[in-house]
């Protein structure tokens, strides 16, 4: 069936979504059984959501430069995107982005699954669910979820003879883009102890923290940026193009092995994110008081967090 011709609509809660970046457009495996595109107060998200089926449990699918790669980075509707997701039910997200290496450790076409990010966007990008008269102050200092990393790691460790390398932490540096680094910067960045630079991880991490959702990406290198001053191996398209292609089975097996292992989990307080509830919810109801809060802001929260003023 073409995805055109897939139900528009699906009654049942979604709670796995896998958010794909650049080389990760599709799913071997997963069977389509929906797809679509909820409305939020931010807009529609960057495609239609695909829902997609495994052993019985929904999986939602999110392109997140749109269907034909059409969005650049700075342009992701994010707050769409991650207030999509949540409407649907789900409360973890996989997100798959390709980056570039500021280490030679990490060699095109291993995988990261990074513990911490710096943010170098430069405030362009809308970044917070709560303003314009709602304010809310949520802990951010660990930008990735442990439990769903440990899975990831877990599932690469299975798949060492299949040539996955994986580097079970480090910091990537989120830049605005759509331009790449100069030498300088990233040369500053390796100076700072940054892993990875990729353009996606921002605001994305932060609106999944907001609305509560464990959130863990799955980072690909395709490239040493610039910094490594060699002739010929400063990054460009056809560089991460050619390293995607080369390592996409690599890339669509192991978010595939995630998928299966959280499918096992379909209701467990892991996937249903039970360590986040209640962690923005509350620092939104500290801070701002009943007399200025604006109406519209707390319909925003309400879709997020529906019944959110009734308690």
């Amino acid at each position: 069936m073409t995805v055109s011709a897939l139900p528009t609509t699906f009654d049942r809660p979604v709670h796995i979504a896998v958010i794909g970046g650049t080389g990760l457009s599709q799913i071997p495996g997963f069977v389509p059984i929906a797809s679509v595109t909820p409305t939020t107060p931010w807009g529609a998200p960057s495609s239609p959501i695909l829902i997609i089926e495994h052993s019985g449990v929904p999986i939602a699918f999110l392109a997140r430069h749109g269907a034909h790669h059409q969005i650049a980075p700075h342009e992701v509707p994010a707050r769409a995107n991650i207030a999509a997701l949540r409407s649907l039910g789900v409360r973890s997200i996989i997100a798959f982005s390709a980056v570039g290496s500021l280490q030679e450790h990490i060699k095109p076409m291993d995988f990261v699954v990074p513990d911490q990010i710096i943010d170098r966007t430069k405030g362009i990008r809308p970044f917070t669910f709560f303003e314009g008269g709602v304010v809310g102050h949520v802990g951010f200092a660990d930008p990735f979820d442990a439990k769903l990393s440990a899975i990831v790691q877990k599932c690469a460790a299975a798949m060492k003879g299949d040539g996955v390398v994986l580097h079970k932490e480090g910091t990537v540096v989120c830049m605005e883009g759509p331009q790449f680094s100069t030498r300088a910067e990233s040369n500053m960045y390796r100076s700072w102890g940054g892993s990875v630079i990729n353009m996606s991880a921002l605001p994305e991490a932060k609106l999944a923290r907001e609305a509560e959702l464990a959130y863990q990406m799955i980072c690909m290198a395709t490239d040493y940026d610039c910094w490594r001053n060699t002739e010929g191996e400063d990054v460009d398209v056809a560089m991460v193009m050619k390293y995607m292609a080369a390592n996409s089975e690599n890339a669509k097996h192991l978010v595939g092995a995630v998928l299966d292992e959280l499918c096992k989990q379909e209701n467990s307080a892991l996937v249903l994110a039970k360590h986040w509830e209640g962690s923005a919810q509350g620092a939104v109801k500290f801070m701002t008081k009943p007399e200025g809060r604006d109406s519209e802001a707390m319909k925003r929260v309400e879709f997020l967090f529906p019944g959110f003023w009734e308690n």
